[in-house]
Order: C-alpha cells, then sequence, then structure tokens
C-alpha cells in the first residue's frame, strides 16, 4: 500500500510534467502504462473467482491493447521512433506486490493499483492531448482520454 501513496503523489505532479513531454516520452510513458496494465490483468485473471475482478481484467487486456496500438500508428504519422515499451521502476513494484498476493487479497490490490493507476493515465493522456507538441500524438491522446475515463467509472462501482 506505500506504493499506492507513491503512485498518487507522482500521479498529482502528472499534469505539468505531461505538458512538457517530449513525443517520445509521452509514447514512452503510454506504452509503459499500457504494459503495467495488461501484465497486471493477466496477473490477476490467473487467480480471481470474482467476475467483476475478471471481466474488469479482460477489458485491461483488450482495450489497453488498443491503446498501445493507437499511439504506435500515431507515432508512425509523427515520425517518432517507437521503442518497446518497458515497466518503470514502480510499475515492476507494483506487479511484484501482485504476485506476492493470492486469492481476495490480490483482487483488492489490483483494484487499488488500477484506481491509482488509471488516475495517473488520465493526468498523463488529459494533458499531452491538450499541450503535447506533436498532432499525431495530441489526437491519440485525445482518442484514448475518454477510454480511460470509462474505466476510472467502472472502477468507481467496484
Amino acid at each position: 500500500m506505500k506504493t499506492l501513496i507513491l503512485i498518487a503523489s507522482v500521479a498529482l505532479a502528472m499534469p505539468a510534467m505531461a505538458q512538457e513531454m517530449a513525443p517520445g516520452e509521452y509514447v514512452a510513458t503510454a506504452g509503459a502504462s499500457d504494459l503495467y496494465e495488461r501484465q497486471s490483468a493477466q496477473l490477476v485473471l490467473q487467480s480471481t473467482k470474482d467476475p467483476k475482478v475478471r471481466t474488469f481484467a479482460q477489458m485491461m487486456v483488450a482495450q489497453h491493447g488498443q491503446s498501445t496500438a493507437t499511439v504506435k500508428a500515431a507515432a508512425a504519422k509523427a515520425r517518432v521512433k517507437v521503442a518497446p515499451p518497458k515497466l518503470t521502476p514502480l510499475q515492476a513494484e507494483l506487479i511484484a506486490e501482485l504476485r506476492a498476493e493470492s486469492g481476495v487479497m490480490r483482487d483488492k490490490a489490483y483494484i487499488a493499483q488500477q484506481k491509482a493507476a488509471h488516475n495517473q493515465a488520465l493526468s498523463v493522456q488529459k494533458a499531452y492531448a491538450e499541450g503535447g507538441s506533436s498532432v499525431p500524438l495530441k489526437l491519440a491522446a485525445a482518442k484514448i482520454v475518454p477510454v480511460v475515463m470509462a474505466h476510472i467509472e467502472h472502477l468507481k462501482a467496484m
């Protein structure tokens, strides 16, 4: 849970940072976020018995795969090199925390992490959509914002 506090504090700083993000940084940040979402969802899918958690995790695998494709396509239009996505140290720690849990406790940790991670992702996407320097990437971020907002609403009901 200490990591959750760290995510929340990082999320508060993200809007200003995202506006100043270079296109390559945005692509790397979005790619890491999507990779974390897919990996954490795949991990929870191995053990959850909760149908709501299962449905949400399946949606994360599918929709974060789609957002990765959207950003990659926009990066190609913007002529921004796309390296394979890589988890940040914090995201790797969050995955490790999920691996250490099991059963209902893993489900609870997953949902808590998802709430923080989606708030952070929303900050990054909104900020880049509004203040980014690459038009194709700004359009991609703007397309991703409502998807992330829908995920946040889904999480509120869990």
